[in-house]
């Protein structure tokens, strides 16, 4: 139980870690002149390359079929996805990715409404679990906002480093530039849901993040087409545009997208997006180390809300697995006694 309960929460840690540096080192990128949408369809593009040879040897012997429902799916995944990464680079464009962390708090709260909504979460609140998770998810994304919109006095200050700290906080158009992460975070939850409900029939996530990827780079590809049309804006000069492309294929859409889907297929779509908040915290921390950005108070009391929030929702989750534990050993003693060849097939599965 250990182990099932510890490897999930480290892979969010470190995809959450990726997705701050994505957001930051994309901001750079795009600062620089590089297109959201060309900046878009380059990232997946490796990825898909990355991923290609891992997906053609993942579980060759026990693949499902694809079937041409399943393959619609991975357009629908993809199509979610691609309309989150436009309005999510976009925003951060217009703004910072202080705030597009700042808005990812809007995600775990989405989520579970759709998990609910789609019975993939069960909302009860005469069970402990159910009122646990629910209530966690509540004190973490207050928690997040506390941590983005409320300063207090001030607790640490660092020296600033000029060329970054300007480049982040410079004036840009913050309304517009929050309606289009709101819109991201709306796409981002359904992203989750539609990949969970595809883990259930076609439990391969290695080929369901293969096929995402190589959907958006279509996806992206004609919207490219269509709106860019100076042909110097696909080249990867200055070398900022290259290393962010790199880091975004190889840590962002890879890296990243894997660790969520196995992480989602372990635990479920109300685990992975109570980890959104997290990127919160990590972002104020590279700010307050990295980029000389000034630690308040609310800094730190939103820490320890978004920290409370998380280990509810752990408490529910565990209370949750330990009640299904039973139930699961007694259907395994009764399979092995009437058909042991289900077992078996379970086992090698």
């Amino acid at each position: 139980m250990g182990m099932k309960v510890a490897l999930p929460f480290v892979g969010m840690v470190i995809a959450e870690c990726a997705q701050v540096g994505l957001m930051i080192i994309s901001k750079v990128a795009m600062s620089k002149g590089m297109s959201s949408f060309i900046f878009v369809c380059y990232s997946n593009a490796l990825a898909s390359l990355i991923l290609l040879p891992f997906s053609l040897l993942h579980r060759r012997t026990e693949r499902p079929p694809l079937t041409f429902s399943i393959v619609c799916g991975f357009f629908l995944l993809g199509l979610f996805g691609c309309l989150a990464q436009f309005f999510g680079y976009a925003g951060i464009n217009l703004s910072s990715p202080t705030l597009g962390t700042a808005m990812l708090n809007l995600v775990p709260g989405l989520t579970f409404i759709l998990a609910v909504a789609f019975r993939m979460e069960k909302l009860d609140g005469r069970t402990s679990s159910s009122l646990a998770k629910s209530m966690g998810t509540i004190i973490s994304v207050g928690g997040a906002f506390i941590l983005t919109y409320y300063k207090g006095p001030l607790v640490l200050l660092t020296p600033s480093l000029n060329s970054s700290h300007q480049l982040l906080t410079q004036p840009s158009n913050w309304i517009i530039g929050g309606l289009l992460l709101a819109a991201d975070c709306v796409m981002t939850s359904a992203w989750i849901i539609i990949q969970a409900l595809i883990l259930k029939i076609y439990p391969a996530e290695l080929i369901i993040v293969f096929f995402y990827c190589f959907f958006v780079t279509i996806l992206s590809a004609i919207v490219c087409l269509v709106v860019e049309r100076d042909p110097s804006a696909w080249s990867l000069i200055p070398n900022i545009r290259l290393v962010s492309v790199l880091y975004s294929g190889v840590f962002g859409s890879a890296l990243q997208v894997g660790i969520s889907t196995w992480c989602l297929r372990q635990t479920g779509p109300v685990f992975v997006s109570m980890f959104k908040p997290l990127g919160i915290i990590i972002a104020a921390a590279v700010g307050v180390i990295c980029l000389g950005d000034t630690l308040y108070l609310g800094s730190i009391i939103g820490t320890v809300i978004c920290g409370m929030g998380y280990y509810t929702v752990m408490w529910g989750q565990a209370r949750e697995d330990g009640k299904q534990k039973p139930h699961d050993v007694e259907r395994a003693d009764t399979s092995d006694e009437k058909v042991p060849l289900l077992q078996d097939q379970d086992a090698e599965a």
